[in-house]
């Protein structure tokens, strides 16, 4: 129906630029003109918008986007009411959860959390930090941070709650973590009412299928070779146990056809190995999507 349109919220900032390409590599192509706030995608049911990821999940709560992708983060940060409906583990440097996590200059005499009783930690992440503290039974003074947290230690605070992928920031400002307070992926969150509608849940369950099907193939690659049928048993032994490849035959009934996905990281150790046991025309390919 052209008159259905999904308004879909896609992370500005630090994430943007991976959920384009992760988009595009599922098929969708999203182009993001400069001082514009509404990206033009090849999907006419499809009407992106760019928001903060910090501020994501309030405008889907709200009805504002139908769907959006943001951090789990963010989410507990704000308490959105908001459905999680696919957990996508990528970010703008690996494909490793963030973490927030509680520092302190490496020469603090701060050793737990206990030891901040009355003292004041500087972060972007008031309510989550406020949480942790109440959890722990410390009252401390949380204050808003503008950016640049990881400077303020010591002088303008005594600790900081801050997030991090690698570390390096943390260490090129010798902070020391004294603390893990919750890690964090990119999560699809819909808005509630949008999701129970079925036009709108089927064109979100399709994108989600897509989105995910390309993160599944990252990393993997088709490995298709031909083997003697006596050298068969051999060349399956060499495959890493966990998958199950197709043998086919082919118009010679002497020889059949193996089809495989590994991890792109083994292909330089099995295929001599594979080479070895009989199987010649080996080849590769890359992998675009698995789809379960």
């Amino acid at each position: 129906m052209a008159d259905q349109i999904l308004k879909l919220g896609i992370p500005a900032g630090s994430l943007q630029e991976a959920t384009v390409d992760l988009f595009r590599k599922s098929g969708y192509n999203i182009t993001v003109e400069k001082r514009s706030y509404f990206p033009a995608i090849d999907d006419e049911q499809i009407e992106c918008m760019l928001i903060r990821a910090q501020e994501m999940a309030r405008y889907v709560a709200n009805g504002v986007l139908d769907a959006g992708l943001t951090g789990h983060d963010w989410i507990v940060e704000t308490g959105a009411d908001v459905e999680e409906i696919a957990e996508l583990t990528f970010s703008k440097v690996s494909r490793r959860p963030v973490r927030w996590v509680l520092c302190v200059p490496e020469n603090s005499p701060v050793q737990e959390v206990k030891d901040l009783e009355g003292k004041t930690i500087a972060t972007e992440a008031v309510g989550l930090t406020k949480s942790y503290l109440a959890k722990h039974g410390v009252s401390a003074n949380v204050e808003f941070s503008w950016g640049a947290t990881e400077v303020k230690p010591p002088k303008l605070a005594d600790a900081i709650v801050e997030v991090t992928e690698t570390g390096s920031s943390l260490r090129a400002n010798n902070l020391r973590i004294v603390d893990e307070i919750l890690q964090s992926t990119t999560r699809f969150i819909v808005n509630k009412n949008a999701y129970a509608d079925p036009w709108k849940k089927d064109k979100i369950d399709n994108i989600v299928m897509l989105l995910k099907a390309t993160l599944a193939a990252e990393g993997k690659v088709s490995l298709m070779m031909n083997v003697p049928k006596e050298k068969l048993d051999a060349v399956l032994k060499v495959l890493p146990a966990m998958q199950k490849p197709t043998v086919s035959p082919l118009s010679d009934a002497g020889w059949v056809d193996v089809t495989t996905v590994v991890d792109e990281t083994l292909v330089r150790r099995l295929v001599p190995q594979l080479k070895k046991e009989g199987a010649v025309g080996i080849i590769e390919f890359q992998i675009a999507k698995i789809i379960d």
